[in-house]
């Protein structure tokens, strides 16, 4: 088994090929220095879309997928089930068991992965054009016929509650977990996505094959192919892996997630060297006007390294801690804006006033007009070195469609960026509260205040 633990994919089916016409609907160029690319958006003789860029300087091709509905989707008591789903759908399809499966694909050199998010369930296959048609078919056997037989799934039920052991050991995993479980307290988001020790062990095999047939259909699948192959021969093969899924998901509504906290921190007691801090608070979420306001501001404040105002002030100025960071965490139903810093349990009172003063300073006054250009410079600069190869590259355009950004996004991009101005940039950082941040705090700190603190216990709240 294969499988992404994180932030890792038969027969062969022959059908009639078709004409060219009805296949290419639009194509899009990308460009930057150096860097060029088409999007095409093909569809397939069935209506399955697909968004392509060919490249044949080598005999690859990898296709990214997603489907809307991700572990937002897990059923109370059974969290973790979209991950569960993830690690075993390659143990074995068809009438081909897991052993014969993943030798298979080792004989062909295709890798097939698959894992989830809280909004959506992807995969991807990467494989040498020549074995396309091998990979394609057993890409839509574990698509559409997974086994889910008894030992593999006891196998990978075994390796999830090894990766929840570890989670629940490292104070990095339990500062976010407990700042999800928190925040998002009566809401999917803050359920443990891996899961918990009872709730993996209450899912079945049938709760698996149940996830795959409810949660995969043609209407909320998002596809992206890069490499060695055209327009005329996906189209055929779009029907071929995706025909058999249902039309239409059985997906269960998740409603926006509200900020509403009854404390303002809380402490996880453990014993280690150091303090891991979480913070975050409400941030925006893709289509938010603010949005790229908010995401330069983030790159001045915790998200552009030695460059941002987080490091400078606690790692530059007092060596409080080797970094200092922030990142925008846009989701379907919440946006956050979410940071750490890990430093000596003597010093986390002093590195959290820190932070604060950081925050409410570009709050109250906003970033100056240099370091407005110098983010734009840096963002713009340097996206082109994100497409750097084809398995990234089918990567951000599957998120481009998943996110509805459109399929000249990815050639907007930098414009948007570019148009901020240091009044919108104002703007967004004048929406900073930090009466709404909410901290986590694992380790044993000197002198802070221990409220509303959590048990400890085995089963860390988001795996």
């Amino acid at each position: 088994m294969r499988m992404s633990f994180s932030r890792a994919f038969q027969g062969v089916c022959r059908l009639p090929g078709y004409a060219a016409a009805s296949l290419l609907l639009s194509v899009f160029t990308f460009s930057s220095p150096g860097y060029a690319m088409n999007i095409e958006k093909v569809v397939s003789p069935n209506g399955i879309e697909a968004w392509l860029v060919e490249d044949h300087t080598l005999p690859m091709i990898s296709m990214q997928f997603g489907f809307h509905g991700g572990s937002a989707q897990d059923p109370e008591g059974k969290e973790g089930l979209a991950y569960f789903v993830s690690g075993t759908l390659d143990e074995g399809a068809g009438d081909i068991k897991s052993q014969e499966f993943q030798e298979k694909l080792q004989e062909l050199a295709i890798d097939m992965s698959f894992d989830s998010a809280p909004d959506a369930f992807t995969g991807g296959i990467k494989t040498l054009s020549e074995n396309k048609d091998e990979a394609f078919s057993l890409l839509r056997l574990a698509l559409t016929s997974p086994r889910m037989d008894e030992d593999a799934v006891e196998r990978v039920r075994q390796q999830i509650k090894s990766i929840i052991r570890a989670n629940n050991e490292n104070p990095e995993s339990v500062a976010r977990d407990v700042w999800f479980a928190t925040v998002f307290e009566k809401h999917p988001y803050g359920r443990p996505d891996k899961g918990s020790n009872a709730s993996i062990d209450a899912i079945t095999p049938e709760d698996l094959r149940t996830f795959v047939k409810e949660k995969f259909a043609r209407s909320n699948l998002k596809i992206a192919v890069v490499g060695d192959i055209n327009a005329e021969q996906l189209a055929p093969a779009l029907d071929r892996i995706f025909g058999d899924l249902p039309a239409e998901p059985k997906l269960l509504e998740v409603a926006d997630a509200e900020w509403k906290l009854e404390t303002n921190q809380v402490v996880v007691p453990m014993a280690t060297p150091q303090t891991v801090v979480n913070f975050g608070f409400p941030g925006q979420r893709r289509h938010d006007p603010d949005f790229y306001p908010a995401y330069v501001l983030n790159y001045i404040i915790g998200g552009g390294g030695f460059n941002s105002r987080l490091m400078e002030e606690v790692r530059e100025k007092r060596g409080l801690a080797y970094s200092a960071y922030s990142y925008l965490n846009p989701l379907d139903h919440a946006g956050m804006c979410i940071g750490g810093v890990a430093t000596k349990n003597e010093r986390v009172r002093e590195s959290i006033e820190v932070i604060k003063s950081v925050f409410k300073d570009i709050a109250e006054n906003g970033p100056t007009e240099e370091e407005l250009q110098n983010a734009k410079q840096y963002l713009t600069g340097s996206y082109a070195l994100r497409f750097s190869s084809s398995t990234r590259i089918a990567s951000i355009v599957l998120w481009v469609q998943l996110e509805d950004l459109g399929i000249d996004y990815i050639d907007k991009r930098n414009g948007l960026i570019e148009s901020v101005k240091l009044d919108d940039v104002k703007r967004a950082a004048s929406l900073i509260d930090l009466d709404d941040m909410f901290i986590t705090i694992v380790g044993q700190p000197d002198g802070i205040e221990t409220l509303g603190e959590p048990e400890v216990t085995d089963t860390p709240p988001r795996g």
